[in-house]
């Protein structure tokens, strides 16, 4: 059997073929008539074209063709003839070489042609020819629309086997002092992607394809620096053997084979743009940090003007209807899931095992038929968790997402003599580090003033600094000092077990620090990650992080976890980073982070709590300046590193919530939302039941199945 493109219409005779199945289907070069973007469309193919085919049987003996449409389809609506390319494709490269070889009016030169072009697609090309600016409009007295004067951009396009754009982008590269990164765009976008996407291993190729972006949201920008790892491992040598290359290729998910032809590529367009005093310098100096961010907005500023107007716009993002439909959640660490089955608390476990493809789950939250399903930030990085984009790509790319089903009858045959109809379409969470489900509070407040700060005005610790106006620290007030050290000494005079467990992310237990030589005393941490026989710890009263053996962490007692965290995570609020801080860094420069720094880092500060939002307290931040209190808002705007910003809809919805909690307590009248006692014994009675229901349900074989 052989299956064959098109291109076996006159190309290809094998002697011995008898039969030809056709389907009449041919793919075809066409071009947008909006975009002037050319792409492959799957068209009918002409009677003449399935006639050819049919003559690939019965070259030395007798053959037959059958053809997968209707005899009244064929005679109808199977076209007699193809129509011309030339009537399809961009007229843009054709009307260059033209102006190129001076043979003059490309209107008069392409009515020569068998078929000629529509005057309306020649007249259209001209334009965007002037638009890109290849061409200059042609002036005798009156302006034309059919001819202009070739510019030197255009020349170089003439010369360029790539897409016009590209051409251009190589151009503005040039001038811009991006040209290597331009080049190896063009020649990137000029071939098959070199990212591979393995059908069993969709996920991993594309959080590989992420991770070479860097948080840019952009092929482009995952292009250079895929090859530009490739390229400078080659020329280190560690790529110097072939096994050592594939093996590189498989690990990162790179076609070695195919990132060649885009070298081969790069390196033509090299030798051509030198044709035209545009070189790629040898040795190009080493950027620093700054540098490096001003060059990739530079990159991105230059893709922008190559493919003008060309362009796709974003909608603005409703704050009030993501608040409502992510249930107050974070949309940054978040993705919901649509039209579950009744108790559909019941497929935590399955729901958590199909997000672990994509990252660590941190809770599940479901309200009626709806889950939302909450990552963990692993990184200090801010923005959209890549799990979250991986997630929306699993969704979008139809991947298998089933559920194993239990009909509501078979649940509630489990339940016994229990009723738990008013449980279909309950409001639960589910912990997934604890394994646990629990029913939310009768009365939803998000705000509590046991755990509220007793004023919203209170001292904090800083000490650790992520980015400009976010850190770490802890409240220094009296009370709260006084907590750490009978809690320290707690930890220190009791008997310390090794943790038996197997370690994980996330793990709670005990870990040792000291500061400037001292004894190591132990402290409650969490371990962020797992580095051979050392792991990266966070400890959960002071918001610092340590580097500790394996070894040294011990087992956090139970009745150790019954103090809350003193901890807390801040983020100053009321400002964004400035133009000039976003173009030398990812949001804040370095100069923006060394003064943040030299003001707050290990410093005692004051803040005034504006709201709570994801968990995180949005602050004012007054530092002691010149014998006064001073906002660091202020001194960050003044120095030219931020600009004030309104607060976006969830943190005013938190601070109006705040600020009548607090007046509440104030003047005495604060009504906790409290529930009675009889509310209290039902829910731990229905907790009981679903986790009896669980543990019915995993051992019984399910009945259907359902995807989602």
């Amino acid at each position: 059997v052989i299956l064959s493109t098109n291109i076996a219409e006159s190309s290809v005779t094998v002697p011995d073929v008898k039969y030809v199945i056709d389907f009449c289907l041919a793919r075809r070069l066409v071009c947008d008539k909006d975009t002037n973007y050319q792409s492959l469309l799957l068209t009918w193919a002409s009677k003449t074209n399935c006639n050819q085919r049919k003559g690939r049987a019965g070259r030395v003996s007798k053959g037959y063709c059958y053809r997968l449409v209707t005899k009244d389809f064929w005679t109808n609506e199977i076209p007699e003839y193809m129509i011309p390319e030339m009537q399809l494709v961009p007229l843009s490269t054709i009307l260059l070489k033209v102006k190129l070889l001076n043979m003059g009016d490309p209107r008069s030169l392409l009515s020569t042609a068998l078929s000629p072009p529509n005057l309306v697609d020649i007249v259209r090309t001209v334009l965007q020819l002037i638009e890109m600016g290849a061409l200059s409009a042609k002036t005798d007295g009156k302006t034309q629309s059919e001819d202009g004067e070739l510019t030197f951009l255009g020349r170089v396009l003439a010369h360029l086997p790539v897409d016009l754009y590209l051409g251009k982008m190589i151009v503005l590269g040039h001038v811009f002092g991006c040209l290597d990164e331009c080049l190896i765009i063009a020649a990137s976008h000029s071939l098959k992607s070199f990212f591979a996407i393995p059908a069993m291993q969709q996920l991993a190729g594309h959080r590989s394809k992420l991770a070479f972006a860097r948080g840019v949201p952009s092929d482009s920008m995952a292009f250079v620096n895929a090859f530009k790892a490739w390229y400078s491992a080659r020329k280190k040598g560690e790529l110097r053997h072939p096994k050592d290359e594939l093996s590189w290729g498989r690990e990162n998910f790179i076609q070695i084979k195919r990132i060649r032809e885009v070298a081969e590529l790069y390196e033509d367009l090299k030798k051509r743009v030198s044709q035209f005093n545009m070189h790629v310098p040898e040795e190009p100096p080493s950027p620093d940090n700054s540098g490096k961010h001003r060059q990739t907005f530079i990159l991105l500023v230059v893709i922008a003007g190559a493919f003008y107007p060309n362009y796709f716009f974003q909608q603005e993002r409703d704050d009030r209807q993501a608040c409502k439909e992510l249930m107050g959640l974070n949309p940054q660490t978040t993705v919901m899931v649509k039209n579950l089955p009744p108790y559909s608390f019941l497929y935590y476990k399955q729901l958590q095992s199909l997000f672990r493809l994509c990252g660590q789950v941190k809770t599940i939250s479901f309200d009626c038929s709806r889950a939302y399903v909450e990552f963990h930030r692993t990184s200090k990085d801010s923005g959209v968790l890549p799990e979250v984009t991986l997630s929306l790509l699993m969704a979008n790319k139809g991947f298998r997402k089933e559920l194993s089903i239990y009909p509501s009858e078979q649940i509630e045959i489990c339940a016994g003599r229990r009723a738990i109809t008013h449980l279909r379409f309950s409001r639960l969470t589910a912990d997934i580090q604890s394994q646990s489900l629990s029913l939310m509070d009768a009365v939803n407040t998000k705000l509590n003033p046991e755990k509220l700060p007793p004023n919203r005005l209170f001292v904090v610790n800083i000490t650790e600094v992520i980015d400009v106006g976010h850190f770490w620290g802890f409240p220094a007030d009296e009370a709260s000092l006084a907590k750490q050290r009978h809690l320290t000494a707690e930890i220190n005079k009791s008997t310390l077990s090794p943790v038996t467990v197997s370690l994980y992310p996330n793990l709670l237990c005990l870990a040792p620090y000291s500061e400037n030589s001292e004894e190591s005393l132990y402290y409650r941490a969490k371990i962020l990650h797992m580095r051979g026989n050392t792991v990266e710890v966070f400890f959960l009263d002071f918001g610092n992080r340590a580097v500790v053996s394996s070894n040294s962490l011990r087992e956090l007692p139970s009745d150790l976890l019954s103090e809350p965290f003193q901890a807390r995570e801040f983020q100053v609020a009321g400002m964004r980073p400035s133009a000039q801080s976003i173009i030398l860094g990812n949001q804040w420069s370095s100069r923006a982070r060394d003064c943040f720094i030299t003001m707050v880092k290990h410093q005692s500060v004051i803040v005034s709590l504006y709201s709570i939002l994801y968990g995180v307290m949005r602050v004012e931040l007054l530092i002691n300046k010149e014998s006064k209190n001073t906002s660091v808002v202020d001194i960050l705007v003044e120095e030219g590193h931020a600009v004030k910003a309104e607060e976006n809809f969830d943190s005013q919805q938190s601070h109006e919530e705040l600020m009548s909690v607090y007046d509440d307590v104030e003047k005495g009248t604060y009504v906790p939302g409290s529930v009675s006692n009889s509310w209290r014994d039902r829910k731990k009675l229905d907790e009981e039941t679903i986790n009896s229901l669980l543990t019915q349900l995993s051992s019984s074989p399910n009945s259907s199945s359902k995807r989602n």
